[in-house]
C-alpha cells in the first residue's frame, strides 16, 4: 500500500492534478499570444466604433472599425476607408496606438516565446510551460522586454526626425503636423504596418530620397527580428560570432531584396504607369522600394493596381516569404524559406544532412518549416477560393488580396474598399491567422514535442 501511495504521490507530482493541468492550459504562451491579440483587436474595434473617432457625424460602420482595428492591431495596412479623410484625430490616435501595441506585442511574444522553446529543447519533455517561465528567469525576461522597447523608441524617434524635417523644409509643412506627420509614418513603417496619412501611400514622396530612404530603413530593420538586431548590437565585432539564426535572417534578407529590387525595376521599367516615367535615380529608388514593401510593410511609391500582373506574381511569392522571425513582419519568415531551400539544395545533391554555415539543420526544424508553409499555402488557397466565389475580382487581383492579408503586408491592387462583408470578413480572418499563427503554431510544435523512444519500421513510399 506503502508503494502505491508513493507511485500515486510521484504521478501527481509530474503530471499534476486535474485543476492545475487545465490551469497551465489556460497559461500556454500560444493560447497567450492569440488571446492579446484578440483583445487588442476588440478594444480597438470599440474605440473605432466610437462617433468621435470619425471625422463626419455618427459612428463608423462596426465591420469597418473591425476591419480596421485587425489590421492595425495585426500591422497589416490593408484598409477599406481612406485613412487620413475618414478617421478623425482621435481615430488617427487609436490607428497609431494599436500599430505601436502590436508591433511591440509581436515582437515582445515572439522573444519570449523563442526563449521558451530554446529552453524546452534541452529539458525533458516531462517539464511543464511554468517550469519553462522561472528557468527563462526575470532578468532575461526583463532583458527582452528592454532590449524591444530600446530598438523600437530608437528607430521610430531617429526616422520621425529625418521626416519631420524634410516635410518642415521641403513641403512647408508646420512643426507641429510635421513631427506628428513624421512619428506616425515612422511607427508605422517599423512596425511594418503600412498606414498612411497621405490618400495615395508614399506615392507622392517617390522622387524624394529624403522620404522613401529613411521609410526603408525603417521597414527593413523591424523586419529582422528582436533576436537578430539584439545580436547585432551584443556581437558587432565580427560575423564569426553570429549565431546560424542571424546569418541566416541576413543573408536570405540581403538576397530577396537584391532580387526583388532587379525583378520589379526590370520588370516595371517601360511601364509609364509605373517606373518608366522616372529617371534612372527614381526608377532604381522605387525598384528597391516596392521590394522592401512586400516585405510586410504595405507602403507603395508607385500604383500598385498598374503594375504588370507579371510583376504581382512576383510581389505574391515575396509577401508570402515575409521577413525575419520575432519582429514585426509577417509571412512564413525568411529562415523558413532557406531552411527549404537547403533542405532541397541537400537532396538535389544526395546529401541526407543539411548543412548550413557549418552547422547541421535538425529534423525537427525541417518538419516545422514544412508545416508551416504547406499552412500557409492551405490558408491563401482557401482564402483566395472563398473570396472568388463572393467576388466578381480576376483570380491575380485576388490572390494578391488574399496573400497581403496572410503576410500582413498591406499592398493592394484597389479592390479592398469594393469587397462584400462577407469577403471583407475573410480578409480580417486572414490578417490574424498571419499575424499569430506562424508564432503560435512554431511555439506550440516545439513546446509539444514528444521524446518517446518507440516507433514503427520506418516505410518508403515512392516519391515523385
Amino acid at each position: 500500500m506503502d508503494d502505491v501511495r508513493r507511485d500515486l504521490g510521484m504521478t501527481e507530482l509530474r503530471w499534476g492534478s486535474p485543476a492545475s493541468r487545465r490551469r497551465r492550459r489556460l497559461r500556454h504562451p500560444s493560447q497567450l499570444v492569440v488571446g492579446s491579440f484578440a483583445l487588442a483587436v476588440a478594444v480597438g474595434t470599440l474605440l473605432l466604433w466610437l462617433p468621435v473617432a470619425r471625422a463626419e457625424a455618427g459612428s463608423a460602420p462596426f465591420l469597418t472599425a473591425l476591419f480596421t482595428a485587425t489590421s492595425a492591431v495585426c500591422v497589416t495596412g490593408l484598409v477599406v476607408v481612406d485613412t487620413p479623410s475618414y478617421w478623425s484625430g482621435f481615430g488617427e490616435a487609436v490607428i497609431l496606438a494599436l500599430i505601436q501595441l502590436g508591433g511591440f506585442g509581436l515582437m515582445t511574444f515572439a522573444s519570449l516565446l523563442g526563449l521558451l522553446v530554446s529552453r524546452r529543447l534541452g529539458l525533458s519533455s516531462r517539464l511543464n510551460p511554468e517550469i519553462h517561465m522561472k528557468t527563462v528567469g526575470s532578468g532575461d525576461v526583463r532583458s527582452v522586454l528592454v532590449g524591444v522597447a530600446r530598438i523600437s523608441v530608437a528607430v521610430e524617434s531617429a526616422v520621425a526626425l529625418v521626416l519631420a524635417v524634410r516635410l518642415m523644409s521641403g513641403y512647408d509643412e508646420s512643426p507641429g503636423r510635421a513631427l506628428y506627420l513624421g512619428l506616425f509614418h515612422a511607427v508605422s513603417a517599423f512596425n511594418n504596418a503600412g498606414f498612411a496619412l497621405y490618400s495615395d501611400s508614399l506615392v507622392g514622396f517617390a522622387t524624394d530620397a529624403w522620404v522613401v530612404l529613411p521609410v526603408i530603413a525603417a521597414v527593413v530593420v523591424g523586419g529582422l527580428g528582436f533576436p537578430v538586431l539584439y545580436e547585432l548590437a551584443r556581437e558587432y565585432r565580427g560575423a564569426r560570432r553570429l549565431s546560424l539564426h542571424t546569418k541566416l535572417v541576413l543573408s536570405s534578407t540581403a538576397f530577396l531584396l537584391a532580387a526583388g529590387t532587379l525583378f520589379v525595376t526590370a520588370n516595371e521599367w517601360g511601364n509609364d504607369a509605373t517606373l518608366g516615367s522616372l529617371d534612372l535615380r527614381g526608377k532604381l529608388m522605387n525598384g528597391l522600394a516596392q521590394a522592401v514593401m512586400p516585405r510586410t510593410a504595405g507602403f507603395n511609391t508607385i500604383d500598385i493596381g498598374a503594375m504588370r500582373e507579371s510583376s504581382w506574381l512576383g510581389l505574391d511569392v515575396l509577401m508570402f516569404i515575409g521577413g525575419g522571425p520575432a519582429g514585426t513582419a509577417g509571412g512564413i519568415k525568411v529562415t523558413t524559406f532557406a531552411v527549404l531551400v537547403f533542405v532541397v539544395w541537400s537532396e538535389a545533391r544526395g546529401n541526407p544532412h543539411v548543412h548550413v554555415f557549418d552547422r547541421t539543420i535538425g529534423h525537427r526544424a525541417q518538419a516545422q518549416a514544412l508545416t508551416v508553409v504547406l499552412l500557409g499555402i492551405t490558408c491563401v488557397v482557401a482564402g483566395t477560393w472563398s473570396i472568388l466565389e463572393l467576388t466578381d475580382f480576376s483570380t491575380d487581383q485576388v490572390l494578391f488580396e488574399v496573400v497581403s492579408a496572410f503576410g500582413t503586408v498591406g499592398l493592394s491592387t484597389g479592390i479592398t474598399g469594393d469587397l462584400p462583408d462577407a469577403a471583407q470578413l475573410v480578409v480580417v480572418a486572414l490578417m490574424f491567422v498571419g499575424r499569430v499563427g506562424p508564432v503560435t503554431l512554431v511555439a506550440g510544435l516545439a513546446l509539444r514535442e514528444s521524446r518517446g523512444s518507440m516507433g514503427y519500421p520506418e516505410g518508403r513510399p515512392i516519391i515523385g
